[in-house]
């Protein structure tokens, strides 16, 4: 049933109803929808119908020949009468058999309605019905409106919204961006190939509406549809993309076709998903992270702010962890999303399950309260989006610059390895175990003074560079990619260093030295992408 469609209900709740005592005696077994009754005893009845209806007669000017029976049944159903309802006595004592047959050769369900039953109440009986089926439906969409309501104010606001939308649909339903990676998703997943075409369905969809058209044509639909092996596919782009933002599809894809619950229900859907990835929400300008900032920024320390970042019921003793990540594209996709794209905030703060998160071009640095036990682990939504990732371990709020220290260094170890992400872990048996820090600062501050003379491009890129180039195995092609310059602007930099620091950036001893000496290099020196 579309949404311009009458109300209706299936025939099988008539035929079910004892005190209306109808009978189907001729035509298919397939429970039609009766979206209203109507009476008539015209030999040509089709001007006055328009589709959907139960028609009730008598006979009076029923035809007497076989030919005018199959006449007068091919007219109605041409009409789109939806069954016949024939009722016994006074003019017939019985359903006329010609009628019986022409029912069933045009495939038109025929009713016996007994002579104590009156057409008016089979009338009522079948509004009574459609109200009832009207009223469920109200409260089924008024039940599903009021859990996505919910779901919309957890934290894992996406994820949370996707599952109760497939629980009140029994779809399976998904967001994808527009390169189609699966940033969500939930509810039963349909065997192959059907995620593949609805997906297929979503980027084309996307690309349509992200297109610009002429002033003087009409805007392309922003939703689309497909049937394929008894499975229903739709796809709903999110409202308000304008361009400046990643463009975002929720699809769904089930074995029932969709109805007017399930519209009504996507429908909220679709709106909560675009306010939770709108610049507002995804930013997290809530109060207490204004109020946060404001303190900060008026002289508050972070350990004074923290508490009010943290979540309810959990503001003393209140542990974070750091996250770095670098965007890493593949050679097919295109340039990552600007650092205001609130889709991206948003499914990536979903992600990590924290809205404290900054993205700047290909970085970003991320905060998530946890506990002094907390192990974080990878998102596949992160390397879905072509993130990796760098956490470190839970740290109290005086020691989060150690702790900042550790993402970068993870991130490092995961870029060179090559891996969706790496957590820091303290192996009490390395040499920073042994090595007092203050030594070990003051170690590395001595070794890389000589920089302090390089001249354009300065010291802070040579170090840069030289971190780089160590932690991707001297990988010049790697290095060149990850500080996004020419491999020769590598080298150029990096026999700079080796004649500066007069070393030999071949021996591996030495590039065991500087490695440490660059892990303990005091934050003044060290770079931040």
């Amino acid at each position: 049933m579309t949404e311009t469609e009458q109300p209706s209900v299936p025939l099988s709740v008539l035929l079910a109803d004892p005190e209306l005592g109808l009978r189907q005696v001729a035509g298919p077994a397939e429970d039609r929808r009766i979206s209203t009754v109507g009476t008539t005893e015209i030999e040509d009845p089709t001007p006055y119908l328009f589709g959907g209806e139960l028609l009730l007669t008598a006979g009076v000017r029923l035809p007497r020949s076989a030919d005018g029976i199959d006449t007068y049944l091919r007219r109605v159903v041409a009409a789109g009468v939806a069954a016949l309802g024939f009722g016994v006595a006074p003019v017939h004592e019985e359903v006329p058999p010609e009628l019986a047959a022409a029912c069933d050769r045009h495939g038109l369900p025929l009713l016996r309605l007994p002579p104590a039953t009156p057409f008016v109440a089979v009338g009522q009986a079948t509004y009574a019905a459609i109200a009832e089926a009207r009223n469920r439906e109200l409260r089924d969409i008024s039940k599903a409106q009021s859990a996505l309501a919910s779901a919309a104010a957890r934290p894992d606001a996406l994820q949370a919204v996707l599952t109760q939308l497939s629980a009140h649909t029994g779809a399976w339903a998904v967001l994808f961006d527009a390169q189609g990676n699966e940033l969500f998703g939930a509810g039963p997943r349909p065997p192959a190939p059907a995620p593949r075409r609805v997906r297929d369905l979503a980027v084309r969809t996307l690309a349509r509406t992200s297109r610009r058209h002429a002033a003087h044509r009409p805007a392309p639909p922003t939703a689309a549809a497909d049937h394929h092996g008894g499975i229903h596919l739709t796809v709903h782009t999110l409202p308000g993309t304008d361009g400046a933002t990643t463009p975002l599809a929720l699809a769904q894809a089930t074995t029932t076709a969709p109805t007017l619950v399930h519209r009504h229900v996507t429908s909220t859907a679709t709106v909560l998903l675009a306010l939770l990835t709108s610049p507002r929400h995804a930013l997290g300008t809530d109060t207490h992270s204004v109020g946060a900032l404001v303190r900060l920024m008026l002289g508050a320390t972070p350990a004074q702010v923290a508490p009010a970042l943290a979540p309810a019921g959990r503001t003393s003793g209140e542990h974070w962890i750091v996250v770095h990540g670098r965007h890493v594209p593949r050679r097919s996709t295109p340039a990552p999303p600007t650092g205001d794209d609130p889709a991206q905030l948003a499914t990536l703060g979903t992600a990590l399950g924290t809205p404290y998160l900054y993205i700047d071009g290909p970085s970003l640095r991320a905060l998530i309260p946890g506990a002094p036990d907390t192990r974080p682990s990878a998102p596949a939504q992160a390397a879905d989006l072509e993130w990796i990732l760098g956490f470190s371990a839970p740290a109290a709020v005086p020691d989060l610059p150690q702790a900042d220290r550790q993402a970068e260094r993870a991130l490092q170890r995961a870029i060179a390895a090559d891996a969706p992400a790496v957590v820091h872990s303290p192996d009490p048996l390395s040499l920073d175990a042994i090595v007092a820090p203050a030594d070990a600062q003051e170690l590395a501050r001595t070794r890389f003074a000589p920089l302090d003379r390089a001249g354009s491009p300065g010291a802070t890129v040579l170090l840069d560079t030289l971190r780089t180039w160590l932690n991707l195995h001297g990988s010049w092609d790697r290095a060149a990619a990850a500080l996004r310059v020419h491999r020769n602007t590598v080298r150029h930099r990096l026999a700079r260093v080796a004649e500066l620091l007069d070393v030999d950036l071949r021996d591996p001893g030495v590039r065991m030295e500087l490695w440490f000496a660059l892990r303990w290099l005091p934050d003044e020196h060290r770079t931040h992408p």
